[in-house]
């Protein structure tokens, strides 16, 4: 027998500073998420590359990754992302969505995403942990932990059966479960400061946040460190282990 066996989604265009800084984000993630014994495969999503039935078979878990489109949109590659998300819940499959994964596991299960109505949350945020979550007691985990966030949209209504296991002051739902094989996180446990700020220079660059914002989270920024190790236990615990 072999090790366990993972699948990136990636839902994301890598840009050329990631790809060499980091060998994209499906090597951001890897550095994250995996372990000795285990392999680790990425299916570009964004570009129309899904697994099919056999090669879903194949896998213990899913990661599915942000993007810069919209959860709530209609491209081709996001109704088939769709699709597959529903076989996942079906087969009972471990699936941990982050950023626009988590709001389009949101959307799949029966939710709503859409803009958030305060605007961007850019930067390092405190994020609110429901004490009753079995995973933050059993990894003893505390009530609050710092996160890098960088998204507009937001799951704005849980689906049926889904619990609201974390939250802030702008996101209501910073982090929902679905059952025991389902999670979704709004922010990115897998960022480095050293991404984020990349990622603020481009989207001030293609006009989708404006000079002012840009330079003050940045300067936020500096001051603030996510609690990255707390993450990785976690997301590792919920992806490979009961809850």
């Amino acid at each position: 027998m072999g090790g366990k066996r993972f699948c990136v989604l990636l839902c994301a265009e890598d840009s050329e500073y990631v790809k060499k800084m980091y060998g994209g984000y499906f090597g951001v993630f890897v550095r994250m998420l995996a372990e000795e014994g285990e392999s680790w495969d990425v299916y570009r999503v964004a570009s129309g590359e899904l697994p099919d039935d056999d090669e879903i078979a194949l896998f213990d878990g899913f990661v599915i990754t942000g993007s810069c489109n919209d959860a709530h949109g209609n491209d081709v590659w996001i109704c088939k992302l769709l699709n597959l998300l529903k076989k996942l819940d079906d087969m009972k499959k471990k699936v941990l969505g982050i950023c626009f994964g988590h709001q389009i596991l949101g959307r799949a299960l029966g939710g709503k995403t859409g803009r958030n109505m305060s605007g961007w949350d850019i930067g390092v945020t405190t994020i609110h942990l429901s004490s009753s979550s079995k995973l933050f007691s059993s990894l003893k985990i505390p009530p609050t932990l710092s996160l890098i966030e960088c998204h507009r949209d937001e799951v704005r209504e849980l689906p049926p059966k889904a619990e609201v296991i974390a939250w802030s002051d702008k996101t209501g739902i910073e982090m929902f479960r679905y059952g025991d094989h389902i999670m979704g996180i709004q922010g990115h446990p897998e960022y480095t400061k050293d991404i984020l700020l990349h990622l603020i220079d481009r989207l001030l660059q293609l006009d989708m946040i404006m000079e002012s914002y840009a330079e003050e989270v940045k300067a936020k920024v500096g001051a603030l460190e996510p609690d990255r190790e707390a993450w990785k236990k976690l997301c590792i615990s919920f992806l490979k282990g009961g809850w």
